[in-house]
């Protein structure tokens, strides 16, 4: 039995998603006649009070597509120093829009209204880059799944209103923040000018995110997207995959969360594991006693045992639970844990 714990991006269609899939009315989507993609663009837009949204293969292209949109280049956008954007986007933001990032070491990922403000470089100041956007991450993937609290975003919109800046969210697990808080998507719509909402994660669809915005903000967005090399045709299928995700798979995340907590508590239990990190949603991040334990070797160990996990680098290790990881898969992994 493999555990596959690396991400929640290795989970495959479910028998009745894929029987979605199938039954998935397609066209042209290039033309805008795909009317399955219309459906989960009209369908995501109205769960957070847009005007329209804009379907896309990955989240990564959402982002930087939405950036582009925002900024031109030479300006400069505010971020944590563990934002998804800047990290894991293969350095999208300069490559693609010619901007740099301004970046605060926040709590897990998470940075603060006097933060944003004091990281503003003076607009006529002209020989610092002109801020222009604010981006945030919920949940936070390097800071291990935390959730942001809704009054800290508020009052970081409070910031970009007074200073004229555009704000962006990085949703990609904004569903499991959602599944915690009990938010309405909805109230994130109307703070956030853009978001990215990805499918292929929490959800576990096999590819998809969505960027909602107002009107004027897709239709220059679907112009990027086609420079991008992002147009689909008939995509229609893994459209069809996000209608059933978000009818079907958005109640059991609660499922990922509980079993992301029990790793973790035992984990805390063992004098071989230095640390784990406060979980809040299916992200578990954890550092060893590296006397004790070589990170090289507990990796071999879970790979002999058919457990796979990933390094996040400076001593930290990361497991995901997800749609695929069974209870038959969590009572194993526990089991091997508890005897490690």
């Amino acid at each position: 039995m493999e555990i596959n714990l690396i991400s929640d991006t290795v989970t495959r269609p479910t028998p009745a998603m894929l029987d979605a899939m199938m039954s998935a009315k397609v066209g042209d989507d290039v033309f805008k006649e795909d009317p399955s993609i219309s459906a989960l663009e009209e369908k995501t837009a109205l769960l957070f009070g847009k005007q329209a949204a804009l379907f896309f293969p990955s989240g990564t292209m959402a982002n930087q597509t939405a950036i582009k949109v925002h900024t031109q280049p030479g300006e400069q956008l505010i971020c944590d120093h563990y934002a998804h954007i800047f990290n894991y986007e293969g350095g999208g933001v300069s490559f693609n829009s010619g901007v740099s990032c301004k970046l605060i070491e926040g709590e897990r990922g998470r940075i603060t209204a006097l933060q944003v403000a004091a990281a503003i470089n003076p607009p006529d100041f002209y020989h610092s880059p002109l801020t222009s956007l604010v981006c945030l991450e919920n949940t936070t993937n390097k800071g291990g799944g935390a959730i942001w609290d809704f009054k800290e975003m508020q009052a970081i919109r409070k910031v970009c209103d007074t200073h004229g800046l555009s704000y962006h969210l990085d949703g990609a697990r904004l569903w499991n923040a959602l599944a915690v808080t009990g938010e309405d998507p909805f109230i994130y719509g109307q703070l956030f000018d853009s978001i990215s909402i990805c499918f292929s994660k929490g959800l576990g669809c096999p590819v998809g995110s969505v960027l909602v915005g107002s009107n004027e903000f897709i239709a220059k967005a679907l112009r990027v997207r086609k420079l991008f090399g992002g147009g689909m045709r008939q995509a229609g299928y893994l459209a069809a995959a996000g209608i059933y995700a978000l009818d079907h798979h958005r109640e059991r995340l609660s499922e990922d969360h509980n079993k992301a907590k029990e790793i973790a508590i035992l984990l805390s239990k063992k004098d071989f594991v230095k640390s784990v990190a406060a979980v809040d949603t299916n992200i578990i991040i954890f550092e060893l006693e590296q006397k004790l334990l070589s990170q090289d070797v507990f990796i071999q160990k879970m790979n002999a045992q058919g457990v796979r996990l990933i390094s996040m680098g400076t001593g930290k290790l990361r497991l995901v639970t997800h749609l695929d990881y069974t209870t038959v898969m969590h009572d194993r992994f526990l089991s091997i844990l508890d005897s490690f």
